[in-house]
């Protein structure tokens, strides 16, 4: 099986299973308790700590850990809305193409009566920091942009929208999910305010994450109970799972330049194949994307029969993001970029792990290829275009 849904989610690291399950084995205190077994596990906890905020060049007391990215969009979002309350700002800034934690999240504040802009994105999914900078208003509470889009792989100038914040005075948090471990982050030369980050996206353990909040940044809790994180997320830390998390980081960004160079290569190569099927299209800018990240749309197909085919021959890959892999609607994203619904239906995902071969490379663009001929050829919409009833859209 050649595994290409990196986005969805990674496999853990052998590194990172040794240390879980080391530490379920022979350091199971519980980090709180005050005896030496519990303060055993609270050295991990804090080393691990340190090791991800010396990462992204954070203090380590800027790191609370969660369970997930999700969580830490839900938490950075909310906090950054009621601090602005407080002070009669309640308009936040967005794209239309964030993941469903964040917008969700805004759907739900907006109920309360915060006005939400959420600013179009180009074709080629990038947002200008000039856009963000021309939507930001006098009661403004918070811009929350993502890092790296998580269906078409484009990368946002993070550095210029932090810039633009800094300088209008709004807080600036990015869903960097999909960045962390791929790319280079400094969360204090980009001007980003929170981040958020999930573990098995980055050969990590699922269930574990991290926000990343400046300090100064007063955070409204999601959990209550008891004192853990200083108070900003109760509940026993999954202390095993945090330092495996801690443990495939420091791997990621170890080999990241190396990483990246050979993937953009295979990407790029996969992406020339790709294109010499007619009526085809690479959605999102073809450079400024994640290095493992193609995502097509076919015309004349449906995704999910690609899908299913492509299985069958081996291939592990999606349509876009798996958090929405139950629904029979197309992409928010790709229609965000102003992909119509007929040609959003017949998209496919690949997001490539830093093992591919070229030969495993080869064999994706070959499958690719045969299977959307075979759909295509008992396709009554493909029948239609080809006979000219209706006009080709790519």
């Amino acid at each position: 099986m050649i595994y290409a849904d990196n986005a969805a989610t990674t496999a853990m690291s052998e590194a990172a299973i040794n240390t879980m399950i080391s530490l379920i084995k022979d350091t199971y205190g519980n980090p709180s308790s005050l005896y030496s077994f519990g303060q055993a596990a609270k050295e991990v906890l804090e080393k691990a700590r340190e090791d991800i905020a010396g990462i992204i060049g954070a203090d380590p007391r800027e790191i609370i850990f969660t369970s997930g990215g999700s969580e830490a969009d839900n938490q950075a979002i909310i906090s950054a809305a009621r601090l602005g309350e407080k002070n009669g700002k309640k308009h936040i800034i967005s794209s239309a193409f964030e993941h469903h934690a964040v917008l969700h999240t805004l759907n739900k504040l907006a109920k309360e009566g915060f006005e939400i802009t959420l600013l179009d994105v180009h074709e080629n999914g990038i947002i200008k920091p000039e856009e963000v900078a021309a939507a930001i208003r006098e009661d403004t509470a918070l811009v929350t942009i993502m890092y790296a889009n998580n269906e078409i792989g484009t990368v946002q100038d993070i550095k210029g929208i932090g810039a633009v914040c800094k300088e209008k005075g709004v807080l600036f948090h990015t869903d960097a999910v999909q960045a962390i471990g791929h790319l280079h982050i400094d969360v204090k030369d980009q001007n980003i305010d929170m981040l958020s980050a999930s573990a098995h996206k980055f050969h990590g353990p699922k269930g574990v994450g991290f926000l990343y909040a400046r300090k100064g940044i007063k955070l409204t809790n999601l959990i209550e109970g008891g004192a853990q994180e200083k108070g900003r997320r109760a509940g026993t830390e999954n202390v095993p799972g945090i330092a495996a998390m801690a443990t495939a980081l420091g791997e990621a960004v170890k080999d990241i330049d190396k990483n990246t160079e050979r993937l953009i290569q295979v990407r790029d190569k996969v992406i020339a194949g790709l294109k010499e099927i007619p009526h085809s299209a690479l959605n999102g800018d073809e450079k400024n994307r994640l290095p493992g990240n193609i995502n097509f749309c076919f015309e004349g197909i449906e995704g999910e029969s690609l899908l299913l085919l492509l299985d069958d021959k081996g291939i592990a890959a999606s349509s876009g993001s798996a958090c929405t892999s139950g629904s029979l609607d197309p992409s928010h994203v790709l229609l965000a970029i102003g992909r119509v619904h007929d040609v959003a239906h017949g998209s496919l995902r690949l997001s490539l792990g830093e093992d591919i071969t070229d030969e495993e490379a080869d064999y994706i663009v070959k499958s690719v290829k045969e299977v959307v001929e075979y759909l295509r050829g008992f396709s009554p919409v493909w029948r239609d275009l080809v006979a000219g009833k209706t006009q080709f859209i790519l």
